[in-house]
């Protein structure tokens, strides 16, 4: 007889478009996530529901989107028929909160994984009210779960497991192409978002124009407030799509003013591009070569393409000696914790 698989439910904030019968997220981290435990798992995933159109389809059979509190919670209390269950929730939000404070009213086996600072991004989001709302979802959560962390400053408790996530797999680490060097081309992924810092990049791009390009790949709501010289490329879910993309750049930037452990930096590095940062987010760095901090100004930000574009091929030599972190570690870490 084969071994049952234990039963694992996946609660974020997530928000899933539901098309055709199948499940889409914009997160690509969420969808690979989950579906990498339910190799190991039966999986049974709650979320928001989305009324735009996401792209990453999530290869799950059991997925619940809820499109207020009340059905996120009533999604939750059903699980609560089987006794065996194990609930393990993705970053703190005011939803996974409701859904942390009735698990613990049910005694439920909890694992909270957190992947980035909440703290700061309230505070870039909400001002100087956010952190003290955060810490307060934050002091009660960490109380009575297991925490999972990507960062050791994510977590006060001791106790808590440090993992790697990574979205690096075979395809990221061969077939490498050779960059064009005659002028800096940067590249941005991630979302079009204040607190990722890329209106602050958008600002010094301006007087750095002539000298430089920026691409953008990623989703917005507003492509208007991007300068018509950035190329912006929308979001691009196909990974071979993804690496062409950082092939024909020359610099990844990073501009984000809070990060725990962000994968485009390990995806950037996996093609042997450099990656510049801003000073908020240096401890990102850890020991991996190839990485540059520059202060968030127009000068500093010139001087730092400059060294690169000067010393690029002994930095690319530098950069393969990294032990990247990859998606079956990450996986197999998770896997790990959670039995």
């Amino acid at each position: 007889f084969m071994n049952q698989k234990k039963k694992l439910v996946v609660i974020n904030n997530e928000k899933i478009f539901f098309q055709n019968d199948s499940f889409y997220c914009e997160n690509l981290d969420i969808k690979t996530t989950a579906e990498g435990l339910d190799k190991d798992f039966d999986v049974f995933m709650i979320a928001r529901q989305a009324k735009e159109k996401k792209f990453n389809q999530i290869n799950l059979r059991k997925i619940n989107s809820a499109s207020n509190i009340w059905g996120f919670i009533i999604s939750l209390l059903k699980t609560f028929k089987d006794k065996n269950v194990k609930y393990f929730l993705i970053s703190i939000t005011p939803y996974t909160f409701f859904a942390f404070l009735l698990l613990s009213i049910f005694r439920k086996k909890i694992f909270v994984y957190l992947r980035s600072s909440g703290h700061e991004e309230y505070k870039v989001i909400l001002g100087f009210l956010g952190p003290a709302i955060y810490h307060f979802m934050y002091f009660l959560v960490t109380l009575n779960s297991t925490i999972i962390v990507c960062h050791k400053k994510l977590a006060k408790k001791k106790a808590s497991y440090l993992v790697f996530p990574s979205q690096v797999d075979n395809r990221w680490l061969v077939n490498h192409k050779e960059p064009n060097l005659d002028k800096p081309r940067l590249l941005y992924i991630g979302r079009v978002k204040i607190e990722k810092g890329i209106f602050s990049l958008l600002k010094i791009f301006q007087s750095l124009d002539n000298y430089m390009e920026l691409s953008i790949a990623g989703y917005t709501n507003n492509p208007e407030k991007i300068n018509k010289k950035v190329n912006y490329m929308g979001y691009v879910s196909d990974i071979n799509n993804l690496i062409n993309i950082y092939d024909k750049h020359n610099i990844f930037i990073l501009p984000s003013y809070t990060e725990a452990h962000p994968q485009v930096l390990y995806e950037s590095l996996a093609r042997l591009r450099p990656v510049i940062i801003f000073d908020e987010i240096r401890h990102v760095i850890k020991d991996q070569e190839g990485v540059f901090v520059s202060e968030r100004n127009e000068q500093a930000l010139l001087n730092t393409i400059k060294f690169i574009m000067k010393d690029y091929k002994n930095i690319q030599n530098l950069i393969r000696k990294n032990k990247l972190p990859t998606k079956q570690n990450f996986i197999n870490q998770l896997i790990d914790i959670l039995h």
